[in-house]
């Protein structure tokens, strides 16, 4: 079984911020796959599942990620190559998407908590929000909406990332990095 794990932040006042992509991804799976509802109090997040997988949205805010994905794979006993991790990178323009097994977490206290808790071999879908203008200003970013240009896109992207994720159930991580990978939002409009 493969668990999914959108990051993002629970609430509706971060429904639509560059911070709840994972969530976003998730909820585009959770329809594709006809996914069930199983969460429970200990998984510390909403938990869902198919014939094939789990899809989890942590609800212990962005930087606890890792105490629900934790209890959750070691209740349902997933090895960690099939953790897959669906987060936003401020290091990719907005649209890009890119897929790596470990790596660092680029200050992203998200992948800080999951790296904590699991260790860094999981797979991570890494799905480019841009980056603002100065360092400071990354925490307030992250928490902001997307602006309208890139909101037009932005159903398009999830169903690229959505159509990769369900790949990496069947195909290789080379495969699905040769097949799905993205340098901007301009790679999907062509």
């Amino acid at each position: 079984m493969t668990l999914f794990v959108g990051l993002g932040n629970p609430g509706s006042q971060y429904e639509n911020t560059r911070h709840n992509i994972g969530f976003k991804t998730i909820d585009t799976l959770l329809d594709r796959f006809s996914a069930r509802d199983i969460s429970k109090t200990s998984f510390q997040g909403l938990l869902y599942r198919s014939s094939s997988s789990f899809f989890l949205k942590p609800s212990t805010y962005m930087n606890l990620s890792g105490q629900s994905a934790q209890a959750v794979k070691h209740f349902f006993k997933i090895e960690l190559e099939d953790v897959i991790v669906i987060h936003d990178d401020i290091d990719l323009p907005f649209g890009a998407l890119r897929f790596k097994r470990g790596g660092g977490h680029g200050g992203h206290n998200g992948l800080k908590s999951l790296d904590a808790h699991l260790t860094k071999e999981y797979i991570r879908v890494r799905i480019g929000v841009g980056k603002p203008e100065h360092k400071s200003q990354v925490a307030n970013y992250v928490l902001h909406a997307f602006s309208k240009e890139e909101e037009d896109d932005l159903a398009a992207l999830i169903m690229h990332v959505s159509d990769a994720c369900e790949a990496l159930l069947s195909e290789t991580l080379n495969e699905v990095r040769s097949k799905y990978s993205l340098k901007s939002i301009e790679n999907l409009k062509t």
